[in-house]
């Protein structure tokens, strides 16, 4: 059912999809291999979409593209682990920042940002809690419960200040365009709404099922704000009747979508809430895709 649903939606999603180039040493872009009948259609269109947890690590270690760690001085006294996933193309990339929700920089974050490669830009995943020393689990993840407790001690204006020299790291790569936004979800969801407060040089940001922020802050936003949320999601949604009044009475571009039946995390859970998961994300995902290549460049 999965992967029916969304080989319905990839009809759709395909004129407006461009092939990534090959950017490695400037050359020509790589053919890509036709689908074999041992490689169905559907299979193949499975990686329109993120990864969802169940998949992200067969995702990473499939990947044709390039990712790496590196380590971001960001202070006198701090630094953040990054995770940056290159695209395969002749010519400078927009940077996506992905922000982690609260379990820390899971290898499904990491996915998603692969994902955004697979799309055309420079994605890159900052470890917020690199400075906590997170425990790792059984998987090599972070430990989800430490991280939670973890996360709720960071100082607001470091986390922005430290996402803010990420971009700037990014913007100065060579194979980058001088242009970022940022995406997040849950806790990383609220984290790139708020950086939109921040920021001047942020070019857009998406929230994925991210409470408001403080609405008494937002009359700084020049970025344009996109919010997605799932329907079975009261304690998020709530909040976005303020952000909206807000927004619109200060002249903000925000615009916001809730679908039906999907609950919290509905991108993560693909499987989940009978189908409504799925529904949402294949909506969702190509309208973040295509809110950035608007508002950052293609």
């Amino acid at each position: 059912m999965k992967h029916l649903l969304t080989l319905l939606s990839f009809a759709f999603l395909l004129s407006s999809c461009t092939e990534a180039e090959d950017a490695s040493a400037g050359g020509m872009p790589e053919e890509e291999p036709a689908a074999s009948a041992a490689a169905p259609a559907a299979e193949v269109m499975m990686a329109s979409l993120p990864a969802d947890a169940e998949e992200a690590m067969a995702r990473l270690e499939s990947s044709p593209r390039h990712g790496e760690w590196v380590t971001i001085d960001t202070g006198a006294e701090d630094s953040v682990r990054a995770y940056v996933v290159y695209p395969e193309r002749t010519d400078p990339a927009p940077v996506v920042l992905v922000v982690h929700e609260i379990f820390g920089l899971s290898h499904w974050v990491r996915a998603v940002a692969d994902q955004f490669a697979a799309e055309g830009f420079i994605a890159i995943a900052p470890d917020l809690l690199t400075m906590r020393d997170i425990p790792a689990g059984e998987d090599g993840a972070p430990s989800p419960d430490v991280a939670r407790s973890e996360i709720q001690t960071l100082d607001r204006d470091a986390i922005h200040r430290q996402l803010m020299v990420v971009a700037e790291y990014g913007m100065d790569l060579p194979a980058a365009a001088d242009s970022y936004g940022i995406v997040g979800f849950c806790w990383g969801g609220t984290t790139s709404f708020e950086h939109a407060i921040y920021s001047e040089d942020l070019g857009a940001s998406v929230v994925y099922y991210g409470t408001t922020p403080d609405t008494t802050r937002l009359e700084s936003i020049e970025a344009p704000v996109l919010g997605l949320y799932g329907g079975d999601d009261e304690r998020v949604n709530a909040t976005i009747p303020a952000a909206e009044s807000t927004m619109d009475g200060l002249g903000k571009e925000y615009q916001s979508e809730i679908y039906p039946g999907a609950g919290h995390g509905f991108l993560r859970a693909q499987d989940g809430q009978d189908g409504a998961n799925l529904t949402a994300s294949e909506e969702a995902w190509p309208r973040t895709v295509e809110w950035f290549r608007t508002h950052l460049g293609s």
